[in-house]
């Protein structure tokens, strides 16, 4: 096996601790946690483990910049700065693959020319919003009186992102966050945290001012849990587990900040006898599989119609074995990397153990691939029922679950059968059957005949217990502001 070579700037960034980025200092504390590479089950970093002084010393930090430059900046100049942001991100992208790579295991060609690539068009679609906040002037009925509204930002932000796209889920919440003029204080994965702290970097570069974007790593229970408890945050914008959500709610009660969440997912996918088979059998292998099945959307029930179910299990399953897997920084690329932990390897492995318990059939993969690094062989289930605990549970790993089906009614109904709701779709070229899918499948998110597209400008979240509120688009803005009613007599 021979590794990529790494660049400069990310061997100097791993070769010391990195400290916590609060207002204009990097801040080394005495406890620090390592930072694993999954693909090889070894420490790559190590990074100061930030607590409830430094959330709370971040926190200050944050509220002292909402009344300094960055509060009284022009709505252009705040989406200038966006855009040079962009830039940055785009420019460093190498750096910021090679970082996913080693701290995430996700391939560094997909880290670098598309989670680093749509972070930075991220960035670029919310530089336009700042100049665009209107509020209105509002025709009321009281004589010789006016009122209008003003759109204002909320005020300082916690945001707490998730592993599986360390770059990206950063860019998804700071972007709107920062066009509505919030300050913050990020929290990501302390599995993932190294591109969060280089953005930090980056964005001081670029001209933010000090205060505006704090980054404190550190576990969930500890600093998580402060920052979303924490009297001087307004506003918390979660992505993460289900449970961890319903955590972040109660934190929230104190001061009654305002609360998002994306949580987790257990998508349906339904692939009816009059698909092009060959497009929806492609788009529902990498509905699973792409990101490695670490995704919250990702295809983990696919419905395949009785009549054609065993040749889609059968092509499923050569797709599957036909997968490249390595290490994220392996010079030769590969199609999935390891997932994100030994704890997540175990957790994967069990859920396969208990279909098979249960009755299920694995027709490729479904043991640990290799001895070092948490490599789990891609796999394909068929024979899985309803209530079968892999067709019930988040799994968050590349397990795609196989169930049969034989009419629309019948599917649909329970393709709804789930507490989650943050995904689904379906595979038909009847028309027809496509809108009666749009109308009746209970998701935030709904994909026909494609999987997975997301844009900037196109909100995204979740129903039931997948979350509420939405990212992206206008939408998105509406999450991190707040708006004023002026009455002038």
């Amino acid at each position: 096996m021979k590794l990529l070579d790494m660049h400069r700037d990310v061997a100097a960034f791993l070769d010391k601790v990195q400290g916590l980025r609060i207002a204009d200092a990097q801040i080394t504390t005495s406890a620090v946690f390592d930072v694993v590479d999954p693909s090889f089950d070894t420490v790559a970093a190590q990074v100061s483990m930030g607590t409830a002084a430094d959330i709370d010393h971040a926190v200050s930090a944050a509220r002292a910049a909402l009344s300094g430059p960055w509060g009284t900046m022009t709505a252009h100049d705040r989406g200038q700065l966006l855009w040079k942001l962009a830039d940055a991100i785009e420019a460093n992208k190498q750096i910021f693959g090679e970082l996913d790579a080693i701290d995430n295991g996700k391939p560094m060609h997909v880290a670098r020319d598309v989670d680093a690539v749509y972070s930075a068009r991220h960035f670029r679609y919310f530089a336009g919003w700042p100049s665009k906040f209107e509020g209105r002037t509002i025709p009321v009925s009281s004589p010789g009186k006016m009122n209008f509204t003003k759109v204002e930002p909320v005020g300082v932000c916690g945001l707490i992102t998730p592993w599986n796209y360390p770059t990206l889920m950063v860019a998804w919440k700071l972007a709107p966050a920062l066009a509505a003029g919030n300050t913050i204080v990020l929290k990501p994965a302390e599995q993932t945290p190294l591109t969060a702290l280089y953005l930090a970097d980056l964005a001081r570069q670029v001209g933010f001012p000090a205060g505006v974007l704090n980054v404190v790593p550190g576990l969930g229970r500890d600093a998580g849990a402060a920052l979303a408890a924490h009297p001087g945050v307004d506003k918390v914008g979660f992505t993460g587990s289900t449970e961890t959500g319903r955590r972040i709610v109660e934190g929230s009660v104190g001061n009654l900040k305002k609360v998002s969440l994306e949580l987790g997912g257990k998508a349906a996918n339904i692939l009816f006898a009059d698909a092009d088979l060959d497009k929806a059998v492609a788009g529902s292998f990498w509905a699973l599989f792409g990101n490695n099945g670490q995704s919250c959307t990702a295809g983990a029930r696919l419905f395949v119609h009785r009549s054609i179910k065993d040749q889609v299990v059968e092509r499923l399953a050569e797709m599957a074995k036909g997968l490249s897997v390595g290490p994220g920084m392996d010079a030769k690329p590969h199609d999935l990397g390891p997932v994100i932990s030994r704890p997540q390897m175990e957790k994967v492995l069990g859920y396969i153990d208990a279909g098979r318990a249960q009755g299920a059939e694995v027709v490729a993969g479904g043991a640990r691939q290799g001895k070092t690094g948490y490599f789990v062989a891609p796999t394909v289930m068929q024979s899985v029922t309803d209530n079968m605990t892999v067709a019930r549970e988040e799994i968050f790993g590349p397990v795609l679950c196989v169930l049969d089906f034989d009419d629309e009614e019948e599917v649909i109904a329970r393709a709804n059968d789930t507490e989650f709701g943050l995904a689904a779709g379906g595979w038909t070229q009847d028309l027809a059957r496509a809108m009666r899918l749009s109308e009746q499948l209970k998701a935030g998110t709904l994909w026909i005949n494609t999987w997975g597209d997301t844009d900037p400008a196109s909100p995204f979240g979740g129903m039931k217990q997948s979350g509420y509120g939405r990212e992206m688009g206008e939408e998105a803005m509406a999450l991190y502001s707040q708006t004023k009613s002026v009455w002038l007599g």
